[in-house]
Formats: structure tokens, sequence, C-alpha cells
């Protein structure tokens, strides 16, 4: 009687501990994204989709047309082949400045700013403008560039716009084209 009641209390003992076990310890979903495109070299997985942190910049920075202190940024190429395309070139669009048609107008609660993209040598690259082309070789290839905040200009053009303190942000698109 007593084996009985020990191999009872075992086999249930045994269908809890089993029970436990299938228990969901977690899960999750994971989508695989991402899209082909007609063009001689792939842009790399994250490149596509960037945040540039542009840090905080002191107003007296901004004062009078200055500028903060560039921040790099770039676009990896892999699997180039430069067989046909030698060259490429960047076209960057977004909200314009109304203080610089040239620069990305910021929204925010910061005022008095606008955001600028050079190239790798530190050359503006004006809103809507194709860059100079870059050459391009095979496999893997790197586009330089760099982003800072500028000081606006007044609406007269001739004194420099109040820089108001507070959040920015912007938004740019690139476009490659390759030659």
């Amino acid at each position: 009687m007593k084996l009985n009641k020990f191999m009872v209390a075992a086999i249930a003992l045994g269908f809890v501990s089993a029970a436990n076990a299938a228990q969901d310890a977690g899960h999750g979903t994971i989508e695989f994204y991402g899209s082909i495109i007609s063009a001689p070299c792939s842009i790399a997985p994250g490149d596509d989709n960037q945040r540039i942190p542009m840090g905080q910049i002191a107003n007296v920075a901004l004062k009078d047309g200055g500028k903060s202190t560039p921040e790099n940024f770039y676009i990896h190429l892999e699997n180039c082949d430069a067989s046909t395309l030698k060259t490429v070139t960047t076209t960057f669009t977004g909200p314009t400045s109304a203080g610089n048609a040239d620069l990305l107008g910021i929204t925010g609660t910061a005022r008095g700013a606008s955001l600028a993209i050079t190239d790798g040598s530190g050359t503006l690259i004006k809103l809507g403008q194709p860059t100079a082309p870059q050459g391009i070789q095979d496999q893997t290839n790197i586009l330089n560039f760099s982003a800072y905040l500028q000081g606006d200009m007044g609406a007269d053009g001739k004194t420099a716009a109040e820089i108001v303190p507070g959040d920015f942000s912007t938004t740019t698109t690139f476009t490659l084209a390759y030659q």
C-alpha cells in the first residue's frame, strides 16, 4: 500500500515536472526585410536608415552664423561590380530651411539654426543637387559625409537669427546614382 502511494506520487510529480518544462520561457518574432535594387552595389544593412546624434550644442556656438562640430556619417557600399559603372553621386533631399534653401530645416522646440551636410572633403552639399562623382571599385566602398548645425541669418539676410534653445530633429533622404 505504501509502495502504491509512493508510485502514484512519483508519477504525479513527473507529470507536473513535464508540464513545467514545456512552459513558454520567452518567445518573439523575427522579420527579415529589404529590397532588391538595380545597381552595381548593395547598400550595407543599417546604412539605408541611420540616426546620427548631433549632441547638445551650446547656443553660443551658433551665434552669428556659427557652426557646431561636424558629426561624420557613412554610407557603406558592398559587393560592388565596377565593370561598367565607375562612379556614384549622392543627392540629399528634405525639408529646406527658411533661412537657407541649401540646408535642412529643423523641427522641435529649438529655433534659429539649420543642418548642413558636407562631403568627405568638407564641401557643402546643396539639397536636391548631386555630389561630385566619387569613383567606385569592386567589392567595398565607403561614402564619407558630415553634418553640422549652423546658426541662421535673419529675414534681412544681414543679421543673425535668434537662437532658441530646445530639442531638434530633421530627416533627409538620399538617392544614389551610378554613372
